[in-house]
């Protein structure tokens, strides 16, 4: 019987669906939040998806993460257009089972035809596809930290999202106490984590209570992007299905550090079959590659923020001494700038990106990361100098600010000609006008900082 890793075609899904007499499959569509939104589906519509692709209404692109329909301001679907259906193709080397599913397969699947053009997961390929005509393959990982908690959908409903109950207590990184008590859950994620093909070479507790850091395995760009989106989907429905809950958004306290979205990432010359970042003489075995890279992150960084920290919340997790970066930095091996090179052997140079939170698209985020580093190729740019040492106290003389509001980022985004180049108009244009409904929807509500500081004293 084939495996379903070794899907790779229409044929090979056609032939796993025989052999396992499957009556339904599970398809699922990533939206411009990194939510993925899909359904079961017959096994007849199913195989003729396969050949002819179907229909998904166009309204997952068109609403936020909470369903709420974007005003005029986005222009590719709504009212006006009466939410039609979009064309979707299958992908069908994502096959994958499903372990608490009963043989049940899932399949991504991406649209096609004029949504194609500001569908997260086409995007990214658009990307792959530059940098392969630049001679270049892209290997990428990303690792995520999240929060669990003792609690259910209903109980932090019932609570108010308030004084919620972290599975553990208390700062405790790299804890081998914890991972011991708790082995039988950290088996129960790995296990997973292999199962569905984004398996994971570290899995441990982060600063603060109940924090978790998974890092998924390096992969060339397409597939960890898969990997990564199917990683935060299911480590949700994981945490469910055991009467827990996750939570991925950047920063849930004032007390705890933020959750980060670290993605790392280095080009392979195609001809050689080399890495393109890496050169035994240079210093750090820098090659001119990787560092006009770095240049083109750096230059680009405050113009393309919104993509990589693309929530209100986001905002929250960047600010100083909570190991998320404030400026466009970077340097060799340090921690508290944007950019962290890392030397190395041929196999491990590469560029850690530092400033994208848990919170972030992860198609989104690394077609971000890979256009500004090939537009740094493609011109040359040289890098700002590196940040030495504490980077919150140095970094205002050496580099520039990051928007400090989602909708100052997405503004920037909007009128970035880079960004238009890279990623098209029709992307830039509908996604940054998401971003800033985002910022107008957090507008309408009065916080609680806001009531205890001016109810009674103002």
């Amino acid at each position: 019987m084939i495996d379903p890793r070794d899907v790779k075609t229409a044929t090979d899904a056609k032939q796993i669906i025989q052999e396992r007499k499957l009556n339904h499959l599970k398809v699922g569509v990533f939206d411009i939040d990194g939510v993925m939104r899909g359904k079961y589906m017959s096994r007849e519509k199913f195989l003729s998806a396969l050949d002819k692709g179907f229909g998904f209404c166009d309204v997952v692109l068109g609403w936020d993460s909470n369903d709420q329909l974007y005003d005029s301001s986005v222009t590719y679907t709504g009212w006006n257009t009466g939410y039609p259906d979009a064309p979707v193709r299958i992908i069908p080397d994502s096959c994958r089972s499903i372990p608490f599913e009963s043989d049940t397969l899932l399949f991504i699947a991406e649209f096609t035809d004029a949504a194609e053009a500001i569908c997260p997961r086409a995007l990214l390929r658009r990307l792959i596809a530059k940098a392969d005509t630049m001679g270049f393959d892209v290997k990428a990982a990303a690792e995520y930290e999240f929060f669990l908690f003792d609690e259910t959908p209903d109980s932090i409903r019932e609570k108010g999202y308030r004084n919620l109950k972290p599975i553990t207590p208390g700062f405790f990184g790299y804890s081998m106490l914890r991972n011991s008590v708790h082995s039988n859950m950290y088996q129960d994620i790995l296990n997973m984590c292999r199962e569905m093909d984004f398996d994971l070479e570290g899995l441990h507790t982060e600063t603060g209570p109940g924090v978790l850091e998974g890092a998924i395995t390096v992969d060339d760009m397409l597939n960890a992007a898969d990997k990564a989106a199917l990683f935060k989907t299911y480590m949700k429905i994981f945490a469910q299905r055991n009467n827990m809950m996750a939570t991925f958004m950047a920063k849930w306290s004032p007390d705890w550090p933020g959750q980060s979205g670290h993605l790392h990432l280095s080009l392979w010359d195609k001809q050689s079959s080399k890495s393109a970042f890496f050169h035994p003489t240079a210093d750090h075995n820098m090659s001119d590659i990787q560092r006009y890279f770095v240049g083109g992150l750096q230059k680009l960084m405050p113009e393309f923020c919104a993509m990589i920290a693309q929530t209100v919340n986001s905002y929250s997790r960047l600010i100083p001494g909570f190991w998320a970066p404030t400026h466009a930095t970077w340097d060799i091996e340090n921690r508290t700038t944007s950019l962290r090179v890392i030397p190395g052997s041929e196999n491990s140079q590469r560029v850690e990106h530092r400033l994208g939170s848990a919170d972030a698209n992860p198609y989104i985020a690394f077609a971000s990361v890979l256009g500004a580093g090939l537009w740094g190729i493609e011109n040359k740019i040289e890098p700002g100098p590196a940040t030495k040492g504490n980077a919150y106290e140095h970094q205002e003389k050496r580099s520039e600010p990051l928007p400090a509001t989602l909708f100052d980022a997405a503004q920037q985004l909007k009128e970035s000609e880079p960004a238009k180049q890279l990623f098209g108009e029709a992307f830039v244009n509908h996604y940054s006008a998401t971003r800033q409904w985002e910022e107008r929807e957090f507008r309408k509500h009065i916080t609680d900082w806001e009531m205890e500081r001016y109810f009674e004293i103002i």
